[in-house]
């Protein structure tokens, strides 16, 4: 029995898929916008990226987390 990805990660085969990068690239992108607050990373990656708002938040609130390597 395998079990099924949840949260932010369950978005990433589909952002990779629909954006053609890996899900390291986007962590750096959001990495290197420390300074900014949630929601002002997320509309970079919406207004600089072409990202949809889902897959951003989903981008940013993983990362914020801790759970990017």
């Amino acid at each position: 029995m395998t079990d099924k990805v949840k949260g932010p990660a369950s978005y990433f085969p589909s952002i990779e898929a629909k954006y053609g990068q890996p899900m390291t690239h986007w962590f750096d992108i959001v990495k290197s916008h420390g300074d900014l607050k949630h929601m002002e990373i997320v509309g970079k990656l919406k207004t600089d990226h072409g990202m949809g708002h889902g897959h951003a938040n989903a981008v940013v609130a993983y990362v914020l987390k801790g759970d990017a390597k």
